[in-house]
């Protein structure tokens, strides 16, 4: 279950495809919410061009007029096997998946079969702001089970963080990020597996958002949740958006393991109205014929996740860095500078760069910032030299 990173052979390095003046035309919140003076190195949004199947495929659907509602399996299928090939799981059945708007409105349709108003929801912080917003808007009751010190699953917090849910016999469920957003860890099959044991003892039902799964550094082993023993009674939400930079391009798949299919067959009709076709079909294109453009990918994420190391003990040393296993982002300590629990707000304000604030992720983010590594070593140099500017 290792992706393999071979090295495309002529597939450029998308991450030195495009000019920050090329980049400043775009029209996305990472490009429209800061002044133009502000380097923008915050929100889950890569500096790429989009592959060139995506590009084909969706232009291809335009030429025809084919712009209707979302039918049928072929996003499942190519999804099945692209985990079969890149993490070695044959199981995901396609009669299992349904397909959602996107990861977190898939998340909340999750959550809603398999718990009710007021029910508890366990999270892992620090962890993507939207758990938090999305699970209390859905009105449930967040539980925290922090990560430990070693930016790992805690699975002692775990175990009592599921038995203060269920107490009095609610319903509870956990969401796990897996890769976990902003830490970049990868979850073992032995956490994993833990995990599924953890659930079944104390009736939790895990839906697990798997969103970074294909964004992977080199030598790194996803596990997808579904594939360990004792997570039957799983609901997992995976999707080419991340991987493939197709946020604005709405589509996600739930995907139920055996023993929740009767679950998921209960999602009402009208959520498959909301994803787009044009989106499925970028997906399916991305994850079918996209793979070398991938593999140039996280060719270009090695090289900075290095790069960012050397910055920043040349220039801010006192940061705290440990490369994550997956995902383009970067979890930075800021706690020794002295810049108080915000220390994103001072490297905006005196250094005009904006990263995403720690405080943000909950427990365990005070003084920490979040720096998104896709993009050019260029922009991620300039965004060191600010940081360490915004100092003096």
């Amino acid at each position: 279950m290792t992706r393999n990173p071979q090295a495309a052979a002529g597939e450029p390095n998308p991450l030195r495809a495009l000019t920050l003046d090329r980049l400043r035309r775009r029209t996305s919140m990472k490009w429209r919410t800061y002044p133009e003076d502000v380097l923008p190195v915050w929100v889950a949004e890569m500096d790429v061009p989009l592959a060139d199947a995506v590009v084909s495929a969706v232009t291809d659907a335009l030429a025809l007029g084919d712009t209707g509602y979302p039918a049928g399996t072929a996003y499942a299928e190519a999804l099945a096997a692209f985990a079969e090939k890149r993490w070695g799981w044959d199981g995901l059945a396609v009669e299992r998946t349904r397909i959602v708007p996107d990861v977190m409105l898939g998340v909340v349709e999750m959550l809603r079969l398999v718990t009710g108003a007021g029910d508890p929801v366990v999270l892992n912080p620090p962890v993507y702001p939207p758990f938090f917003q999305f699970v209390t808007h859905l009105d449930r009751q967040v539980v925290e089970a922090p990560l430990g010190a070693d930016l790992r699953l805690d699975l002692g917090a775990l175990e009592d963080a599921f038995r203060r849910a269920v107490e009095g016999g609610r319903r509870a469920a956990y969401l796990l990020c897996s890769p976990h957003n902003p830490t970049g860890t990868v979850h073992t099959a032995a956490e994993l597996a833990a995990v599924a044991a953890l659930a079944e003892r104390y009736g939790v039902r895990v839906v697990a958002d798997e969103i970074h799964a294909p964004v992977l550094a080199a030598g790194a082993t996803f596990v997808p949740y579904l594939s360990v023993p004792g997570a039957e009674r799983g609901l997992s939400l995976m999707s080419a958006s991340k991987a493939w930079n197709l946020a604005g391009l709405k589509a996600a798949l739930a995907v139920a393991g055996p023993a929740s299919a009767a679950d998921l067959a209960r999602l009402p009709e009208e959520v498959g109205h909301g994803p787009s076709h044009v989106g499925v079909i970028a997906h399916t294109a991305a994850l079918r014929d996209g793979t070398a453009w991938l593999d140039a990918l996280l060719s270009g994420l090695d090289d900075n996740r290095r790069l960012l190391t050397e910055l920043l003990a040349e220039h801010l040393p006192a940061v705290g860095y440990r490369p994550g296993d997956a995902t383009y982002l970067a979890w930075l300590d800021c706690r020794e500078l002295g810049l108080g629990g915000d220390p994103a707000d001072v490297f905006l304000r005196r250094g005009r760069v904006a990263l995403s604030p720690g405080v943000d992720f909950g427990t365990g983010g005070t003084g920490h910032v979040r720096l998104n590594l896709a993009t050019s070593p260029e922009v991620i140099t300039e965004a060191v030299r600010r940081m360490a500017a915004a100092l003096g």
